[in-house]
């Protein structure tokens, strides 16, 4: 596999209670200037992002491609896939707040795949899913799946 290389900024001003931060993706520019602060990040998002939904969104992403791969290999490509992320962030006593769960909820429209295969490429996809991987290392992951 080809290593590769991602590159985000974010420009921060003010103090963490009142200040404003905005997230880009430069390597990319598929979105520039998202706007976040403390009170909507761990509050009422209020159209803002935050670290943790765009986590959220990375993990849901990287599930999706590897579960199409999984289930491609396996000779029953998808017809689709939905795939959810719920990330959650909780305090943790004597060192602040953590990643402490990320849970993955996945439905897919694969012709001919029954459910047994289905499992088998779900546990494959979460196995080689790299924010899985990476989120595993601090947290506990939950997968459920859905076949039609």
């Amino acid at each position: 596999m080809p290593r590769i290389a991602r590159e985000a900024r974010v420009g921060w001003e003010g103090n963490v209670a009142r200040g404003v931060g905005a997230i880009s993706a430069t390597s990319s520019g598929a979105f520039s200037g998202l706007a976040y602060t403390a009170a909507t990040r761990v509050g009422i998002p209020e159209g803002k992002t935050s670290p943790e939904e765009l986590l959220a969104a990375a993990h849901a992403g990287c599930f999706a491609m590897s579960l199409a791969a999984e289930l491609s290999k396996a000779g029953t490509p998808p017809e689709s896939l939905d795939v959810r992320c719920i990330l959650t962030v909780d305090e943790v006593e004597g060192v602040g707040h953590l990643v402490v769960h990320s849970e993955i909820g996945a439905h897919g429209v694969v012709p001919s795949c029954d459910e047994a295969a289905f499992a088998q490429a779900v546990a494959a996809a979460d196995a080689g899913c790299t924010f899985s991987v990476l989120i595993r290392a601090s947290a506990t992951v939950a997968v459920s799946a859905t076949l039609t």
